[in-house]
């Protein structure tokens, strides 16, 4: 829990959160601050599992899951190159629409490029507004909505010094939905699809984890054509990345009901208000039994059982 990237102090409320449910089944569970001497921290303490609640780079790229398969323990969430596919937004829509899965139209920020040169060609193809989004951020942090040239042509200046990459996706207008998917013993469930409907202009980083920010609608408004069609493309999605364990993939429906893919979480939020546990709930699944199903999706091992 905790790490480095930005997203610390929501990696320490879901790693507070799974902490107290696993304590509360019984299980022998230490809590890791996941800084730069987090190696020497797992051995000292000397864990048979990590439960990875870390979101954000060094915590859900692939970095961790590097260390940990090194030394050889065992972890919750997907792998190393799953990780650093879905954490890189880019390459996650590459792989993702390769597969099928329709997703917004996308430009990518060159490093050395113009903002307004780059603008000027995105207008052209996409028109306005666009969402200008870090490649490799999660909880919608640095993420825009540009009306205008040039405010986009600031967006991607300041998003290029503050994030570093960048790049900007097509505007799709519809609802903004997120779909939770779990590993089981007899194969992947999908959650019921939740809508999330933010009093600011999207989900953005305060809408996500402030209360009272977003209404939840469970289950989406959704055709049930398009609900069958959602819940195809999520296990197309999660698939095509490899995740394992568990993953939530967010989508864009248009107006005309087609669902277009926008990212995958490999390692999801667990505060008090994030989706997955809310959409588990809904499935009738309690969060301190979500917490053990993730677990116990990685190893069965009798040294960690209850």
């Amino acid at each position: 829990m905790g790490g480095l990237s930005v997203e610390r102090e929501v990696s320490l409320r879901s790693g507070e959160n799974c902490f107290r449910a696993l304590a509360s089944l019984g299980y022998d569970v230490v809590r890791i601050d996941a800084l730069r001497d987090v190696g020497a921290r797992m051995i000292e303490a000397g864990i048979d599992v990590a439960f990875l609640a870390l979101h954000g780079r060094y915590g859900e790229d692939g970095t961790i899951q590097g260390l940990l398969d090194i030394m050889g323990i065992p972890y919750t969430g997907s792998g190393v190159l799953a990780s650093a596919l879905g954490m890189h937004k880019i390459a996650a829509k590459k792989v993702v629409a390769q597969s099928g899965v329709p997703t917004p139209d996308f430009y990518e920020f060159g490093r050395h490029e113009e903002a307004r040169t780059a603008a000027a060609a995105i207008v052209e193809r996409m028109g306005l507004p666009v969402m200008v989004k870090p490649v490799q951020e999660g909880s919608s942090l640095g993420v825009a909505k540009c009306a205008d040239r040039d405010t986009l042509e600031e967006c991607l200046e300041s998003g290029r010094r503050q994030f570093g990459q960048m790049f900007v996706e097509q505007f799709i207008e519809g609802r903004e939905i997120t779909v939770g998917v779990l590993e089981r013993s007899d194969g992947l469930q999908v959650l019921p699809t939740l809508e999330l409907v933010p009093k600011n202009e999207f989900y953005d980083y305060e809408a996500k984890y402030t209360h009272g920010m977003t209404e939840f609608i469970l289950p989406a408004r959704l055709s049930s054509e398009t609900a069958v069609e959602v819940d195809r493309l999520s296990v197309a999605a999660f698939r095509a990345i490899g995740c394992r364990g568990y993953g939530r993939v967010d989508f864009m429906v248009a107006a005309d009901e087609t669902p277009y893919f926008t990212e995958i979480n490999t390692l999801p939020g667990m505060t008090d208000l994030s989706d997955l546990p809310a959409q588990a709930r809904e499935a009738g699944i309690g969060y301190a039994e979500l917490v053990e199903l993730i677990l116990l999706s990685v190893v069965s091992d009798a040294r960690i059982s209850a």
